[in-house]
């Protein structure tokens, strides 16, 4: 069995930047990159919002940036997933796709959270073409558009809101005949001039071929089709945490996400700690998992400082 004083499971902002403190503390860090290396950014075309990039980069140039660097210190990069984990014992045992048992010290997991989509055809093809899951990371290329969202919660209402300061028109589609939003939201949605409300509608088809120039919607009440001349759908139909292999061991909200120690990264298990969008449900941006990899590398630091492993 291979032994590992840091293991990072995950590649994304924060896997990379836990990696980065990592190796500059000589730890020695290793990084699974899961079944998508770099995480949700190698799907994003332009970058506005990372600091230190005045003219912007594309997700997928940022991420090799970051990888770059945690290898420039040292990092191990292996391209493979972590299938099973033991967190019960002193050390921490994790098995990859192929098998590989390894015993890991440390363990900074920075799995992410996967949007949920509609699962349409055309969603994908379009999908960074004038679709998103990210109205704060992509409303910006839209300012004085008209443009729809998904989605009937909280975090719908919110990005409705903001889409609502910078484009012309939001239509807002909720499968429902209301919001589940807080009642707060909903009013604010509602005293909102832009917003246009669709009530019990759904996404039949994002029409477009290179860039979404419309979007075919149903009343599944009525049955009643109507197109919308929007250039920008934005799904808003939640996330889903990628905690699965670690929920027999980690304390899990009722969603799925890692429950940290509130300033850390520590988890219920001693030695395992949890960075990036597996635990944030609130920002989820690059920025942020960049911010709480750095946090996760220096608490797994103290930790190894205390147990005296070197």
């Amino acid at each position: 069995m291979e032994k590992i004083k840091c293991l990072i499971i995950g590649s994304g902002p924060a896997g990379y930047t836990a990696a980065i403190y990592a190796a500059r503390a000589n730890l020695s860090p290793v990084v699974y990159t899961g079944t998508e290396p770099g995480g949700q950014l190698m799907l994003t075309t332009e970058v506005e919002n990372f600091p230190g990039y005045p003219k912007g980069v594309q997700g997928p140039e940022l991420m090799e940036d970051l990888k770059s660097q945690a290898e420039r210190y040292g990092t191990e990069i292996r391209y493979e997933h972590i299938s099973n984990v033991d967190f019960s014992g002193d050390t921490h045992k994790v098995v990859t796709d192929s098998g590989h048992e390894i015993e890991a010290n440390s363990v900074i997991i920075a799995t992410g959270a996967s949007a949920r989509w509609l699962g349409l055809e055309s969603e994908k093809r379009l999908m960074n073409r004038g679709v998103s899951a990210c109205a704060v990371c992509d409303g910006f290329f839209f300012r004085g558009q008209e443009v729809a969202i998904v989605g009937g919660g909280d975090t719908a209402a919110e990005e409705a809101i903001y889409l609502s300061k910078m484009c012309s028109k939001v239509h807002m589609l909720v499968r429902r005949d209301e919001l589940r939003a807080s009642k707060y939201m909903a009013e604010k949605v509602a005293s909102t001039a832009n917003i246009t409300m669709h009530w019990n509608t759904q996404v039949a088809e994002v029409l477009g071929n290179d860039v979404v120039d419309g979007i075919k919607v149903m009343n599944h009440k009525t049955n009643e089709e109507t197109v919308l001349p929007v250039t920008g759908l934005f799904v808003a139909i939640g996330h889903k945490p990628n905690t699965d292999v670690f929920k027999d061991f980690l304390d899990l909200d009722q969603v799925g996400y890692i429950k940290t120690v509130p300033g850390t990264a520590k988890t219920n298990i001693e030695g395992v700690f949890a960075c990036g969008d597996v635990q944030d449900s609130i920002y989820r941006q690059a920025i942020t998992a960049a911010g709480t990899g750095c946090m996760a590398a220096l608490d797994a630091e103290r930790y190894l400082v205390k147990k005296g492993i070197e």
